[in-house]
């Protein structure tokens, strides 16, 4: 084989290479490895195609040769269709030949027990040794719709004619890629690309899609993510794509339940791999929608609606044919918290002006009269230059299917003027009036859960804050600290703590450093919740009382754990205006998080609670106060006093900074409760827990 000069680097290898070579191709398109052949044939690739198949001379009336080093000319890409033994023996042979990028069709590696994981060792030695990138395991292949590169196995690239388009999809699910393509298509949506980032042990989602941004013709992208594999890579390309301009939404499923057994605090709970990925995502600058088929609608939606550079509910003026088609999307979009607010009597003046009565409700319904053009025309110019909306509904019943010219056409026409983005609602099935919107780019909505789940991604899409790189390491046991060595890890922070001392249990006691009345909690790192043990007594308010209660704690704990406990932790008794947990943990996947909720009882009991990448700043701390429902009680609720919530943000900001803390890393540390003082008088933890690693 003789080598090219001119030969891609692999990141244009992967979507733009001038040859591709099939390896284990089948002579049978019908079948899974015969298909790319037949797909790129189909679709016209502008590139060379070079055959693989060791048992025969032809495939498919082409010319095969025995191996890739029989190729006359070395192929970019190569498609590996074999099984997992031979597909490692091919890429070996990609390694050999410097071939830059390669995408391994087979399962059977990390997935597939003890084989598989001998097989993915293989592979990873093989990795190691550089040269060739790879896509998958267990990719299904990429597309290029705009240079006819199909390069997969997906049997959804039979269907002809798809729609080219803006949009980049990278999947960690093959199987959905086909089904974005054929609901797509159904919609009128089109796409640039698709690329099945599979097991992902070499190019991961995030430098998969950063291959294309720079490509004029790609303006956005649809994640499907089941988990976030080289988060630092995927923040990367958001952070890039938000500065070209180019929108990313995702739609997340899957649970990793890494590191959660070796939780040993609430934060562990509080801060699971869903709502991780949810604070990561925002933080990137990604919209998340709920559903598959809000993930196909939102785009439009985001390339009118910028990010705001803090969440914000939106504001939605709605106007409609039919007001019960209209109630159910404004019920969904208020579940998900976005504002739909009526016209203001300047508007309503204007509406009438146009001769349009806009009525006294929330919603402007026209009824019957909606579905004239002029009508629905001069409602629309009217809302979408009032100032009071981020976002103008048009809700279209049944003449969005039987005429669309009357109710549709004029919200395509009002779409291409300056002012408020303006999106459709139809309440019917109507696909030609859906294919209209999409050609034309405007956002249309097939059902309500979907509307207000898009609407909702769109409007609280937020300017990408994260601009440090991510603190991402193994999760390890590590060492559990006593409540009295978290006490001291916290206020090396700036936390402040009950005073405390720390009393053997075999030794006199001693004068106490502080008044009565006092807890006794028991001291021991191997019993992180001393309740459950029976280990904590409250309201202790003499020498002798202190006494009886170190021999209860001791008899509790010795019967409900079959521990004999050696040490107990006395603290002073205070109380709060209310109770908080503040929390820290080094989650798997994205690195250091910080956690508020409801605290005391109340943190299992209602898991009011928000968290952020760690660490945080104070303007970052003071929103993630406003989000907390429970917050409110602080904050002056009805009358009653307020608790020092500047000094709750000043703690949340410390906490989060042990992200940052030299010696050994600190994996979680929790504060439950923190007592919220009155105002001015500060915040004060009254517990604590830590694990560190060893």
């Amino acid at each position: 084989m003789r080598g090219d000069s001119k030969v891609a680097a692999w990141s244009e290898a992967v979507l733009n290479p001038r040859r591709v070579a099939l390896v284990g191709v089948s002579d049978d398109p019908s079948k899974t490895a015969g298909r790319p052949l037949a797909f790129l044939r189909r679709a016209g690739f502008v590139g060379d195609i070079q055959l693989v198949n060791p048992r025969r001379a032809t495939v498919q009336g082409e010319k095969a040769h025995a191996s890739l080093s029989d190729l006359p000319v070395r192929p970019d890409h190569v498609f590996i269709l074999t099984d997992a033994e031979k597909a490692l023996a091919a890429f070996a042979e990609c390694q050999e030949l410097g071939v830059p990028v390669a995408t391994i069709l087979s399962a059977g590696f990390a997935e597939a027990g003890e084989r598989g994981a001998a097989n993915q060792a293989r592979l990873s030695a093989l990795l190691a040794q550089g040269g060739t990138r790879l896509i998958g395991p267990s990719s299904i292949g990429v597309v290029n719709l705009h240079n006819g590169l199909t390069l997969t196995a997906n049997a959804a690239f039979a269907e002809p004619d798809l729609p080219k388009g803006g949009i980049f999809v990278g999947s960690h699910s093959g199987s959905l890629i086909g089904a974005l393509v054929s609901r797509g298509k159904r919609k009128g949506i089109g796409f640039a690309g698709l690329v099945s980032v599979g097991g992902e042990s070499d190019l991961s989602m995030g430098s998969l899609c950063g291959t294309t941004l720079d490509d004029p013709r790609v303006t956005s992208y649809m994640l499907f993510l089941e988990t976030l594999r080289d988060a630092e890579s995927l923040r990367s390309f958001a952070l890039a794509a938000a500065e070209r301009g180019k929108p990313v939404a995702a739609y997340k499923l899957g649970r990793s339940d890494a590191a959660a057994e070796l939780a040993v605090s609430h934060t562990g709970s509080l801060a699971g791999a869903d709502e991780v990925a949810d604070v990561f995502l925002k933080e990137c600058g990604i919209a998340r929608v709920e559903s598959f088929e809000g993930l196909l609608e939102v785009m439009p939606l985001l390339e009118r609606l910028p990010a705001g550079a803090t969440p914000r509910r939106g504001r939605v003026g709605v106007v409609t044919t039919t007001g019960g088609g209209a109630a159910m999307a404004v019920d969904q979009m208020a579940l998900r918290g976005v504002d739909v607010v009526p016209a203001s009597d300047e508007t309503r003046a204007r509406l009438r002006a146009a001769g349009v009565d806009p009525g006294h409700g929330r919603i402007i319904d026209l009824t019957l009269a909606g579905t004239r053009y002029d009508v629905m025309k001069a409602t629309l110019d009217v809302l979408r230059a009032a100032p009071e909306f981020d976002l103008v509904l048009a809700s279209v019943g049944s003449s969005a299917r039987f005429n669309p010219d009357h109710a549709v056409q004029p919200v395509l026409d009002a779409a291409g003027g300056p002012g408020t983005p303006v999106a459709a609602f139809l309440v019917p099935d109507a696909p030609e009036a859906t294919r209209r919107l999409a050609a034309a780019g405007v956002p249309a909505f097939q059902d309500p859960e979907t509307c207000g789940d898009a609407v909702a991604a769109a409007m609280h899409r937020t300017v990408a804050s994260r601009s440090a790189p991510l603190d991402i390491r193994d999760p390890v046991p590590g060492r559990v600290l006593d409540e009295a060595e978290s006490y001291a890890l916290l206020a090396a922070t700036g936390l402040p703590v009950a005073p405390h001392v720390v009393l053997e249990v075999e030794a006199p006691l001693p004068d106490l450093p502080f008044d009565w009345p006092v807890v006794a909690k028991v001291l021991d790192a191997s019993i992180p919740h001393k309740t459950d043990a029976g280990g904590v007594v409250l309201n202790i308010r003499s020498r002798d009382e202190l006494a009886e209660a170190i021999a209860t704690i001791r008899s509790r704990v010795a019967e409900r754990t079959g521990h004999q406990i050696r040490r107990i932790l006395v603290q002073q008794m205070t109380k709060g205006l209310g109770e908080v947990l503040l929390g820290f943990r080094r989650d798997p996947q994205v690195g250091p998080v910080v956690v508020l909720a409801a605290g005391g009882i109340y943190t299992e009991l209602y898991r009011d609670s928000t968290l952020r990448l760690a660490p945080v700043d104070r303007a970052g701390a003071v929103r993630m106060i406003s989000e907390l429902k429970y917050a409110r009680i602080l904050d002056g609720f009805r009358g009653g006093p307020r608790g020092d919530l500047a000094a709750l943000a000043d703690a949340i900001v410390a906490v989060s900074r042990l992200a940052l803390v030299d010696g050994p890393a600190v994996e979680e540390a929790e504060t439950n409760p923190l007592f919220v003082l009155p105002e001015g008088a500060g915040v004060l933890a009254i517990d604590g827990l830590a694990r560190v690693r060893a």
